[in-house]
């Protein structure tokens, strides 16, 4: 592996410095070359935290903005930064739901970003939530020489991550002041209110999240056909025809 010591050196250094993020991006990429970073921060369900990104302005709307504006609750990432989860590096296919990419969230948002796979480390900040630092490629997903080599370097991302980001949550507090956080569960929970039983709400939950009839089913307990009975009745409680619409409506209601 590339002789990681001297960028090591260059990461620590700029702990505490708004130089620090590029600095351990800049070492990551010679590791594993990636096109784009983004850190968020996440304290419970509250909306992430932009701590730091290198998007282009042309990308930065739809990577940042966007995402932020709503669909961030579909977002395999965010969903297992709110719950627990071992800290560590992730692929997305990893962590997310069985139909994922087949999944309204990743047609109507995520295809949009035209990337070939994003990984993230999952950083848990003692006392105060969960750091991602998502590393993205656009042209071809990384080999698994690259995601063992990445994993190897775990161990100072991990510490590097905590104590430059210890105070992140101050952040989140100034977020939430301004009206900018939204908690997903009350996204959820309102979706459809005196029109869906809240059966219904939680069938129109995990399919928007890329679960399948199947791990729908096994989800709530109930059958593969239950759960498809219980879609033709959201759509037409809904006045709609196709998973598109449902994500449209969601995302309208979570604004």
């Amino acid at each position: 592996m590339y002789d990681w010591m001297e960028e090591a050196g260059r990461v620590v250094e700029k702990i505490g410095t708004p130089e620090f993020p590029c600095a351990l991006a800049d070492g990551l990429r010679q590791v594993a070359p990636f096109d784009f970073t983004v850190v968020f921060g996440h304290v419970g369900t509250e909306a992430p935290i932009d701590l730091h990104d290198d998007f282009p302005k042309s990308k930065r709307r739809i990577f940042v903005e966007d995402y932020q504006a709503g669909p961030y609750v579909l977002d395999p990432f965010f969903l297992a930064a709110t719950k627990p989860i071992t800290p560590g590096l992730y692929r997305m296919r990893d962590i997310a739901p069985d139909r994922f990419y087949q999944g309204e969230y990743y047609r109507s948002y995520y295809k949009r970003t035209g990337l070939a796979e994003e990984i993230g480390y999952f950083i848990d900040i003692p006392g105060a939530g969960m750091v991602v630092v998502s590393l993205m490629r656009a042209e071809k997903p990384f080999s698994a020489k690259e995601i063992r080599h990445l994993h190897a370097l775990w161990p100072l991302v991990r510490a590097a991550c905590c104590k430059h980001w210890s105070d992140f949550p101050t952040m989140a507090r100034g977020a939430a002041a301004n009206g900018v956080s939204r908690r997903v569960d009350l996204a959820f929970q309102a979706f459809g209110d005196g029109v869906l039983t809240p059966r219904e709400r939680e069938v129109v939950e995990f399919t928007l999240k890329g679960h399948s009839a199947e791990a729908v089913g096994t989800i709530l307990g109930i059958s593969p056909g239950t759960v498809r009975i219980h879609r033709r009745n959201i759509y037409a409680k809904l006045r709609i025809n196709s998973q598109g619409e449902l994500f449209s409506k969601f995302i309208e209601k979570a604004l």
